[in-house]
């Protein structure tokens, strides 16, 4: 069972990738790629005509096969149970649905060692904590050489967290996957992950809620809903996630929180823009009545509410550039 995951930069290795696989692969090969949750992506489509495997958006409960590529449709988190593929409208995993956490997670427990991740160009860390999972069980990781990579942060994160992990140019991927379609089984002892379990199935509805997840409650707050934040300490990386299910890694959590402070700013600097408007207003209008002591309040308080709009200003060009550097990484 191949699960492949992408994002930024991706849909070029993604075509070269299935170019080179043969007709007759032996596994099926699940993909996730970052797409905006509106309208219809052509991803499948392109990806039909690439190589000789079929490629077709996902359908909910359709048994997986050998030889077919299945790829997840906008605004759907793809998972993998019993051999089939499923579709669920769950919370945002790091900040995107589809995801690559919940397809690895679920191929993780429902392939076992006969599943094999591959990690794409992409910024940030989606998949890291999947392929911390798939290795758990037995599974193997490979991801695409940072070096070909228009944006190597998701790659370079896999690999972090799953240090096994092979790195490859596209092409060699094509020949990894392959050999890992053709290895036998492991007998090792399954492994169990309660935690993981859990949010599967409530991602597939066979749990009612997600309940009190696993880990550490800590101090933080959800950048999508606000909730409280629990801290899952993994071998190599941690996951944060709150009760709604929504679902964080280190680098999609500080992006998230930056993105909600950048938003806040930009509020700021609006108001206080209106600000300036106001006052400049009443001041010229105590100039015109004379009204010397309100002239020079209001051109005071104009000063210092200019000094406040330009501190933020600079602290929102921070951010921003401090962002941009988060996602080239």
């Amino acid at each position: 069972m191949i699960v492949v995951a992408a994002s930024a930069g991706g849909v070029d290795p993604l075509r070269v990738l299935l170019r080179e696989l043969p007709a007759d692969l032996p596994a099926a090969v699940l993909v996730v790629l970052h797409v905006p949750p509106q309208g219809s992506s052509v991803l499948a489509s392109i990806l039909d005509r690439a190589g000789p495997l079929k490629a077709a958006p996902a359908v909910d409960d359709e048994p997986v096969r050998p030889g077919r590529v299945y790829v997840a449709r906008p605004d759907y988190h793809l998972l993998l149970h019993d051999g089939k593929a499923r579709l669920s409208r769950g919370p945002l995993q790091n900040g995107h649905r589809p995801a690559a956490d919940p397809l690895f997670m679920s191929a993780a427990l429902d392939a076992g060692s006969r599943a094999a991740a591959v990690v794409l160009s992409g910024t940030l860390d989606d998949g890291a904590k999947g392929c911390e999972a798939i290795e758990r069980h037995r599974g193997a990781v490979a991801v695409q050489d940072q070096d070909e990579c228009a944006f190597p942060g998701m790659p370079v994160a896999a690999a972090a967290a799953v240090p096994s992990a092979q790195a490859l140019p596209v092409r060699e991927l094509a020949g990894w996957i392959l050999r890992q379609s053709r290895t036998p089984v492991s007998t090792e002892d399954q492994v169990y992950d309660d935690d993981m379990e859990r949010e599967v199935s409530f991602f597939l509805k066979e749990a009612p809620s997600l309940g009190e997840p696993g880990g550490e409650l800590i101090a933080f707050s959800c950048p999508e809903c606000s909730g409280p934040i629990y801290e899952q300490k993994g071998e190599t990386t941690s996951r944060y996630i709150c009760r709604v299910g929504h679902a964080w890694s280190r680098d999609s959590m500080i992006n998230a929180q930056s993105d909600a402070v950048e938003r806040a700013l930009w509020v700021a600097i609006q108001r206080l823009e209106e600000r300036l408007r106001v006052l400049d207003r009443m001041r010229r209008s105590a100039e015109e009545r004379g009204q010397r002591l309100s002239t020079h309040y209001f051109r005071d308080e104009e000063e210092r509410t200019r000094e406040a709009l330009n501190t933020i200003r600079i602290l929102q060009s921070s951010i921003g550039r401090n962002g941009d550097a988060l996602l080239s990484g």
